[in-house]
């Protein structure tokens, strides 16, 4: 877009299963299509209010089979909601989860593993009853196993409108992600006040959540879950009087990065108005991140008519040595990089550097992160603002410098166009994009906004996953 006016929810509909871990096992007879023998190892993986992710792994203790269906029952009202590594279905308490293309074949002693979301009652979430694989029962008595999760963490892919098949729980510590899936997944469900655009979040170091976003003096939103969300007011409650020279005395603010940093949280955020670059990005700071506390620190970097880049969008990251660097840009030029002073948060040097651009195309919103080895650079690309016409799209490139080059999977660099695709539109899922990514304690997730068919914009989450190469998905 031309510098802009920024501006489905899915709870799941049942409650959702889980309860820690369990295993099941042992021999029996059974027709020749079903195994002699087997063991279930059923583990919940992340708990929280209304759902769960479970991780599953059968095990074959009979002759080798190709082709297998393993069933179980819930006793208390669970029901699935999105696997992946299976094809699972429910009817009234029964669950089967039948193999796809590349886990049919089950030799003697080996294994399959799936992983699902569900939704549970949030007063029992026992075990299943019973696991049967082709139809022969594993039974045996439980083995001793890890302890429910907390029900203060996580949250599942939404059940929402979009045809797209949404999959995985958040990863394990051990970082094991399910396969990159077939389409784009649907968004994460969030519930509560969901309405955002050009979302930034932050996690409290007590516990919980904040949401900064474009809206009049900049809107916050709060979370104690990362699943349901309240209005919490605006940074700037009595207005931001100093930035409106840029924004035409609109008191609406754009696209804030928000983050903590050395005890304080620490906001960049931009004003400016549509189709113009006399824009600029501003400093505040707040002991506790709450409306009315944040301070102004000033100017950091201005973009006038005559300059050839945009001031909006300004995303912080610090690099392994400790470095603050501050991406930013739309339009024009592209996507920039300035050197910050990490002691006062303000530019160090003169220095303007380009790290990504179209030759004066859509291109905005850049984000920058680190995963292992490299540097992730996320932008987004084609039109935002536009309600349910919007083509917003969601690109990535790395590097292994935190100021690039950054190339994109085929190797094109971002600064010449690059960029490799891992969201975009489809099915009641406008535009999305301007995202964000937060590092949790259970995995990365990419934050973003969308637009629903009604036009209106809504906060969207997913956990993000990566390939054997190092590449990001979302799932």
């Amino acid at each position: 877009m031309l510098a802009r006016s920024r501006r489905l929810t899915a709870a799941l509909a049942a409650s959702a299963a889980a309860g820690g871990f369990i295993t099941w096992g042992v021999a029996g007879a059974g027709p020749a299509s079903a195994a002699a023998g087997c063991r279930v190892d059923y583990k919940v993986t992340n708990q929280w209010q209304g759902g769960f992710g479970a991780d599953v792994t059968v095990t074959n203790l009979g002759d080798a089979i190709s082709g297998w269906a393993l069933t179980w029952t819930y006793t208390a009202g669970q029901s699935v909601a999105q696997a992946w590594n299976a094809a699972v279905t429910q009817s009234g308490t029964t669950v089967t989860a039948k193999n796809v293309d590349y886990n049919a074949n089950l030799a003697t002693g080996g294994t399959a593993n799936f992983g699902f979301n569900g939704a549970w009652n949030n007063s029992t979430n026992p075990v299943p009853a019973a696991f049967a694989l082709n139809g022969v029962a594993c039974t045996g008595a439980p083995a001793t196993g890890s302890p429910a999760p907390s029900r203060s963490t996580g949250s599942s892919p939404s059940a929402s409108a979009s045809p797209s098949r949404s999959t995985g729980p958040s990863p394990s510590q051990s970082a094991s992600y399910p396969p990159p899936p077939s389409s784009y997944p649907a968004p994460m469900p969030v519930a509560g006040d969901t309405g955002v655009h050009d979302p930034t979040i932050v996690k409290r170091p007590e516990g919980g959540y904040i949401i900064a976003y474009t809206g009049n003096n900049i809107a916050l939103k709060t979370s104690t879950d990362r699943v349901t969300w309240r209005n919490a007011g605006a940074a700037f409650p009595s207005g931001a009087s100093w930035t409106l020279p840029y924004t035409g005395n609109s008191p609406s603010l754009w696209a804030p990065d928000i983050s903590y940093r050395n005890g304080r949280y620490v906001m960049y955020y931009a004003a400016s108005t549509f189709g113009s670059n006399h824009s600029a990005i501003f400093l505040a700071t707040s002991p506790t991140g709450a409306a009315g506390s944040w301070t102004n620190q000033g100017l950091v970097i201005e973009s006038r008519t005559a300059d050839n880049f945009n001031a909006i969008d300004p995303n912080l990251y610090v690099d392994d040595q400790g470095r603050w660097w501050l991406s930013f840009g739309s339009f024009w030029s592209g996507i920039k990089l300035v050197q910050l002073d990490p002691a006062t948060g303000k530019r160090s040097d003169s220095t303007i550097r380009a790290i990504a651009g179209r030759n004066g195309g859509a291109i905005e919103a850049p984000f920058v992160s680190k995963h292992g080895a490299y540097y992730y650079q996320y932008v987004s690309f084609d039109l935002c603002c536009k309600g349910a016409s919007s083509t917003y799209r969601v690109m990535v490139g790395r590097s292994t410098s935190p100021t690039g080059p950054f190339l994109d999977r085929s190797g094109k660099d971002m600064n010449s166009g690059g960029g490799t695709e891992i969201l975009a539109g489809r099915g009641s899922i406008h535009g999305p994009g301007h995202e964000a990514v937060l590092a949790d304690t259970d995995g990365d997730y990419l934050v973003y906004h969308y637009y629903a068919d009604s036009g209106a914009s809504y906060l969207g989450i997913n956990h993000i996953g990566y390939d054997g190469g190092g590449w990001p998905y979302l799932y």
